[in-house]
């Protein structure tokens, strides 16, 4: 098994890969779909996962054991979803052991002083230099301005008539060909923007724009991204008609995130929304923490004056207080 200074970066990953109607196994140091193809013939095709941010499995996917270790041996996100992967139902965790990125996040959104900060950043990187003084419902109405714009400049572009934002889950169906490409589309940028991270220590569910969800972190970050990236696709899908629009907007969002390198973008776009110097980030290519060197490691434990080794036995001192010269691991 490759360790983890072994392992490709964040930024350096394919996206994702979505898998339906198949089972999938593991072979060598890495993956294997099994499928049956055109005439009834079985086949096997191989998948380097070593690079792979995400596998995304749909209906009709069985799994092994073997594959899903893996999978989370080579820090490659496992999600469930839907059909064309319009919905999420589980996820396994990210690659790194370190809490160090998830509580600088929990600081800064407990705070708000340093939690409009954060906000104030995330919006001026979708709308350029915000003038002083404006209130935060000001800054909300001129994001919803540019949205706005990015849907009727995307409807001129492509021809595709635009009556407005419509997404009924229950209805699936009955959505207009733009509308359910958007949302194609904004689920495999949630998907992708969560496995980033996820594997880079961080919480979903830790929003600062978005809050009360599981998901409001990844909400934030992939706001930064619709009116470049799942906009102009859906739009350009939608123009070319309704037939498997769902599997067209996903291949062309695919090629998309690869020719903008959106995986390099992802990383330093949190570091600077939260302002966080490269230094303080522990990607999961590097060991920067004993919790990335060997899982079974434990954590340490919180101290006023400082936070002190876990796993040791401290009552063995005459004070109850100190380390044994000899720590005695879990």
């Amino acid at each position: 098994m490759k360790d983890f200074q072994e392992l490709p970066k964040v930024r350096d990953s394919l996206s994702f890969l979505y898998v339906e109607h198949a089972r999938v196994d593991q072979m060598d140091k890495a993956i294997a779909l099994h499928r049956i193809g055109a005439g009834g013939r079985h086949q096997v095709i191989p998948v380097p996962i070593a690079s792979l941010q995400m596998l995304m499995l749909g209906p009709g996917v069985s799994i092994t054991h073997a594959a899903v270790r893996a999978l989370a041996d080579n820090s490659c996100l496992v999600a469930w979803c839907g059909e064309e992967g319009v919905r999420l139902y589980a996820f396994g965790i990210g690659g790194t052991r370190s809490a160090r990125n998830l509580v600088l996040q929990a600081r800064l959104a407990s705070n708000d002083r340093t939690r409009l900060a954060v906000v104030e950043r995330m919006y001026r990187k979708r709308l350029g230099p915000i003038e002083a003084g404006c209130t935060l419902q000001q800054i909300r109405g001129m994001e919803g301005i540019r949205v706005r714009e990015a849907y009727a400049a995307a409807s001129r572009a492509t021809g595709v008539t635009w009556r407005g934002r419509s997404y009924k889950r229950d209805r699936w169906a009955s959505g207009d060909p733009v509308n359910r490409a958007l949302s194609a589309a904004n689920s495999c940028l949630y998907g992708l923007c969560h496995a980033a991270v996820l594997a880079t220590g961080f919480s979903p569910a830790l929003g600062f724009v978005h809050t009360g969800k599981q998901l409001s972190f990844v909400y934030d970050i992939a706001d930064l991204y619709k009116a470049d990236l799942t906009i102009p696709t859906a739009f350009e899908s939608a123009r070319d008609g309704p037939d498997e629009i769902e599997r067209r907007v996903r291949i062309a969002l695919r090629n998309r995130f690869r020719e903008g390198r959106i995986l390099q973008r992802i990383l330093p776009d949190i570091q600077d929304c939260l302002s966080i110097d490269a230094k303080d980030v522990t990607p999961i290519a590097t060991q920067g923490d004993d919790y990335d060197k060997d899982p079974a490691l434990p954590g340490t434990l919180w101290d006023p004056q400082g936070d002190v080794p876990g796993g040791v036995a401290y009552g063995d001192t005459p004070s109850g207080n100190g380390e044994t010269s000899s720590p005695q691991r879990d």
